[in-house]
Protein backbone atom coordinates (compact mmCIF):
# COMPACT_ATOMS: atom_id res chain seq x y z
CA UNK A 1 0.00 0.00 0.00
CA UNK A 2 1.34 3.62 -0.57
CA UNK A 3 0.63 6.48 2.09
CA UNK A 4 -1.87 9.50 0.02
CA UNK A 5 0.20 11.73 2.51
CA UNK A 6 3.92 12.46 3.83
CA UNK A 7 3.63 14.22 7.26
CA UNK A 8 0.27 14.29 9.06
CA UNK A 9 -0.75 14.59 12.88
CA UNK A 10 -2.93 12.30 14.28
CA UNK A 11 -5.44 13.30 16.77
CA UNK A 12 -5.91 10.80 19.76
CA UNK A 13 -8.71 11.47 22.25
CA UNK A 14 -8.13 10.50 25.47
CA UNK A 15 -11.01 8.15 25.58
CA UNK A 16 -9.87 6.44 23.23
CA UNK A 17 -6.81 5.11 25.38
CA UNK A 18 -8.85 3.92 27.84
CA UNK A 19 -11.23 1.27 25.69
CA UNK A 20 -14.13 0.11 27.07
CA UNK A 21 -13.48 1.01 30.71
CA UNK A 22 -14.23 4.63 29.73
CA UNK A 23 -11.52 6.01 31.84
CA UNK A 24 -7.90 5.27 33.15
CA UNK A 25 -5.53 4.07 30.23
CA UNK A 26 -6.27 0.69 28.86
CA UNK A 27 -3.04 -1.57 28.44
CA UNK A 28 -4.17 -3.76 25.47
CA UNK A 29 -5.86 -0.54 23.77
CA UNK A 30 -2.88 1.15 23.73
CA UNK A 31 -0.82 -1.46 22.54
CA UNK A 32 -3.11 -2.36 19.74
CA UNK A 33 -2.69 1.42 18.57
CA UNK A 34 0.42 1.39 19.29
CA UNK A 35 0.86 -1.47 16.45
CA UNK A 36 -1.06 0.33 13.95
CA UNK A 37 0.83 3.69 14.21
CA UNK A 38 4.05 1.60 13.97
CA UNK A 39 2.36 0.01 10.90
CA UNK A 40 1.68 3.38 9.36
CA UNK A 41 5.49 4.57 10.35
CA UNK A 42 6.77 2.03 8.73
CA UNK A 43 4.69 3.57 5.16
CA UNK A 44 6.73 6.22 5.15
CA UNK A 45 4.68 8.67 6.66
CA UNK A 46 6.26 11.51 8.91
CA UNK A 47 3.70 11.28 11.98
CA UNK A 48 3.55 13.23 14.95
CA UNK A 49 0.63 12.87 17.14
CA UNK A 50 -1.64 15.19 19.50
CA UNK A 51 -3.36 13.14 22.36
CA UNK A 52 -6.22 14.47 24.56
CA UNK A 53 -6.34 13.94 28.51
CA UNK A 54 -9.82 13.14 28.98
CA UNK A 55 -10.02 9.57 29.90
CA UNK A 56 -7.82 11.27 33.27
CA UNK A 57 -9.20 14.89 33.74
CA UNK A 58 -10.94 17.67 31.72
CA UNK A 59 -10.74 21.01 32.69
CA UNK A 60 -14.20 21.63 31.63
CA UNK A 61 -15.08 19.24 33.89
CA UNK A 62 -13.49 21.15 37.17
CA UNK A 63 -16.63 22.23 39.07
CA UNK A 64 -15.76 24.47 41.46
CA UNK A 65 -12.04 24.61 40.84
CA UNK A 66 -10.73 27.87 39.03
CA UNK A 67 -10.84 27.30 35.22
CA UNK A 68 -7.55 28.22 34.68
CA UNK A 69 -6.12 25.54 37.15
CA UNK A 70 -8.41 23.10 36.07
CA UNK A 71 -7.01 23.47 32.35
CA UNK A 72 -3.53 23.04 33.51
CA UNK A 73 -4.42 19.82 35.45
CA UNK A 74 -6.01 18.92 32.29
CA UNK A 75 -2.67 19.59 30.59
CA UNK A 76 -0.95 17.47 32.73
CA UNK A 77 -3.25 14.64 32.09
CA UNK A 78 -1.86 14.53 28.52
CA UNK A 79 1.52 14.12 29.57
CA UNK A 80 0.82 10.87 31.55
CA UNK A 81 -1.32 9.98 28.24
CA UNK A 82 1.79 11.00 26.23
CA UNK A 83 4.53 8.84 28.19
CA UNK A 84 2.06 5.88 27.77
CA UNK A 85 2.02 6.17 24.28
CA UNK A 86 5.52 6.36 23.99
CA UNK A 87 6.38 3.91 25.48
CA UNK A 88 3.80 0.99 24.42
CA UNK A 89 5.51 2.42 20.85
CA UNK A 90 9.19 1.78 21.75
CA UNK A 91 8.24 -1.48 22.78
CA UNK A 92 7.06 -2.18 19.29
CA UNK A 93 10.53 -0.99 18.16
CA UNK A 94 9.59 2.91 17.29
CA UNK A 95 12.15 5.57 17.99
CA UNK A 96 9.93 8.18 19.79
CA UNK A 97 10.30 11.68 21.61
CA UNK A 98 7.50 13.54 23.70
CA UNK A 99 7.49 17.13 23.46
CA UNK A 100 5.83 19.44 25.87
CA UNK A 101 4.53 22.89 25.75
CA UNK A 102 5.23 23.11 29.70
CA UNK A 103 9.08 22.52 30.81
CA UNK A 104 9.42 19.32 32.39
CA UNK A 105 12.78 18.47 31.34
CA UNK A 106 13.28 15.26 33.56
CA UNK A 107 10.58 13.67 31.43
CA UNK A 108 10.53 15.15 27.94
CA UNK A 109 11.95 17.52 25.88
CA UNK A 110 10.04 21.20 25.35
CA UNK A 111 8.47 22.05 22.25
CA UNK A 112 10.80 23.06 20.04
CA UNK A 113 9.13 23.97 15.97
CA UNK A 114 12.44 23.30 14.70
CA UNK A 115 13.61 20.12 16.59
CA UNK A 116 10.04 18.42 16.25
CA UNK A 117 10.52 18.54 12.17
CA UNK A 118 14.17 17.53 12.80
CA UNK A 119 12.67 14.34 14.84
CA UNK A 120 10.43 13.71 12.10
CA UNK A 121 12.25 13.88 8.92
CA UNK A 122 14.77 11.38 10.70
CA UNK A 123 11.88 9.09 11.38
CA UNK A 124 10.87 9.56 14.57
CA UNK A 125 7.06 9.84 16.01
CA UNK A 126 6.80 12.66 18.01
CA UNK A 127 4.04 13.34 20.64
CA UNK A 128 2.94 16.59 21.32
CA UNK A 129 1.72 16.93 25.13
CA UNK A 130 0.47 19.35 27.44
CA UNK A 131 -1.80 21.37 24.77
CA UNK A 132 -0.84 24.72 23.87
CA UNK A 133 0.78 25.16 27.62
CA UNK A 134 -2.18 27.84 27.92
CA UNK A 135 -5.76 27.83 29.64
CA UNK A 136 -8.68 28.47 27.75
CA UNK A 137 -7.04 26.63 24.66
CA UNK A 138 -7.81 22.43 23.99
CA UNK A 139 -6.24 19.69 22.34
CA UNK A 140 -7.96 20.32 19.43
CA UNK A 141 -6.83 23.76 18.90
CA UNK A 142 -3.29 22.22 20.06
CA UNK A 143 -3.69 19.66 16.80
CA UNK A 144 -4.53 22.47 14.65
CA UNK A 145 -1.59 24.90 15.68
CA UNK A 146 1.37 22.11 15.14
CA UNK A 147 -0.09 20.91 12.50
CA UNK A 148 0.04 24.59 11.20
CA UNK A 149 3.97 25.35 12.53
CA UNK A 150 5.27 21.84 10.94
CA UNK A 151 3.23 21.66 7.72
CA UNK A 152 1.50 18.69 8.28
CA UNK A 153 -0.60 17.70 5.09
CA UNK A 154 -3.46 16.82 7.01
CA UNK A 155 -5.06 16.45 10.93
CA UNK A 156 -6.26 12.75 11.63
CA UNK A 157 -8.64 12.94 14.08
CA UNK A 158 -9.81 9.66 15.43
CA UNK A 159 -12.09 9.78 17.50
CA UNK A 160 -14.76 7.00 18.89
CA UNK A 161 -17.74 7.98 16.64
CA UNK A 162 -16.56 6.44 12.91
CA UNK A 163 -17.53 10.02 11.33
CA UNK A 164 -19.70 13.44 11.34
CA UNK A 165 -23.08 12.70 11.65
CA UNK A 166 -26.07 15.44 11.24
CA UNK A 167 -26.91 14.17 14.96
CA UNK A 168 -25.92 11.99 17.69
CA UNK A 169 -25.66 8.56 16.40
CA UNK A 170 -26.27 7.21 19.81
CA UNK A 171 -29.36 9.23 20.07
CA UNK A 172 -30.67 9.14 16.80
CA UNK A 173 -30.64 5.94 14.65
CA UNK A 174 -31.84 7.48 11.90
CA UNK A 175 -28.58 10.12 12.32
CA UNK A 176 -26.94 10.31 8.27
CA UNK A 177 -23.44 10.20 7.84
CA UNK A 178 -22.01 12.80 6.35
CA UNK A 179 -18.74 12.24 3.29
CA UNK A 180 -17.34 16.01 3.64
CA UNK A 181 -18.34 19.06 4.85
CA UNK A 182 -16.43 22.33 4.50
CA UNK A 183 -14.63 24.66 7.38
CA UNK A 184 -17.70 27.00 7.25
CA UNK A 185 -20.49 24.01 7.25
CA UNK A 186 -18.70 22.97 10.16
CA UNK A 187 -18.93 26.54 11.99
CA UNK A 188 -22.07 27.23 10.98
CA UNK A 189 -24.06 24.07 12.07
CA UNK A 190 -22.29 23.66 15.39
CA UNK A 191 -21.21 20.21 14.30
CA UNK A 192 -18.81 18.36 16.82
CA UNK A 193 -15.79 18.05 14.77
CA UNK A 194 -13.33 20.15 16.23
CA UNK A 195 -13.65 23.17 18.92
CA UNK A 196 -14.64 26.66 16.79
CA UNK A 197 -11.22 27.87 17.35
CA UNK A 198 -9.23 24.88 15.87
CA UNK A 199 -11.56 24.94 12.87
CA UNK A 200 -11.23 28.10 12.28
CA UNK A 201 -7.06 27.64 12.46
CA UNK A 202 -7.22 24.83 10.63
CA UNK A 203 -9.84 27.22 7.64
CA UNK A 204 -7.18 30.14 7.92
CA UNK A 205 -3.74 27.60 7.45
CA UNK A 206 -5.92 25.30 4.55
CA UNK A 207 -5.82 22.05 6.93
CA UNK A 208 -8.07 19.16 5.93
CA UNK A 209 -9.35 17.45 8.81
CA UNK A 210 -10.25 13.65 8.46
CA UNK A 211 -12.17 12.36 10.80
CA UNK A 212 -12.25 8.55 11.49
CA UNK A 213 -13.54 6.03 13.55
CA UNK A 214 -10.90 4.17 16.02
CA UNK A 215 -13.14 1.45 16.80
CA UNK A 216 -10.99 -0.70 14.20
CA UNK A 217 -7.14 0.61 14.93
CA UNK A 218 -6.52 -0.87 11.06
CA UNK A 219 -8.22 2.67 10.12
CA UNK A 220 -5.06 4.08 10.87
CA UNK A 221 -3.40 2.26 8.14
CA UNK A 222 -6.25 3.23 5.80
CA UNK A 223 -7.09 6.70 5.90
CA UNK A 224 -2.97 7.48 5.41
CA UNK A 225 -3.25 4.96 1.97
CA UNK A 226 -6.37 7.46 1.12
CA UNK A 227 -9.01 4.78 1.66
CA UNK A 228 -12.70 6.47 1.53
CA UNK A 229 -13.88 6.29 5.12
CA UNK A 230 -14.83 8.80 7.99
CA UNK A 231 -15.64 12.27 7.04
CA UNK A 232 -13.31 14.80 4.94
CA UNK A 233 -13.15 18.79 6.23
CA UNK A 234 -11.92 21.21 3.93
CA UNK A 235 -12.38 23.90 0.97
CA UNK A 236 -14.43 23.64 -1.43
Amino acid sequence: MLPKYKRVIIKLSGEALAGDKGFGIDPGTIKEISHKIKDASELGVEIAIVVGGGNIWRGRDGEGIDRATADYMGMLATVINALALQDALEHTGVDVRVQTAIDMKEIAEPYIRRKAMRHLEKGRIVIFASGTGNPYFSTDTTAALRAAEIDAEVILSAKKVDAVYDSDPKLNPNAKKIDKLTYIEVLNKGLKVMDSTAISLCMDNNIPVLVFGLDNPENIVKVLCGENIGTIVKED
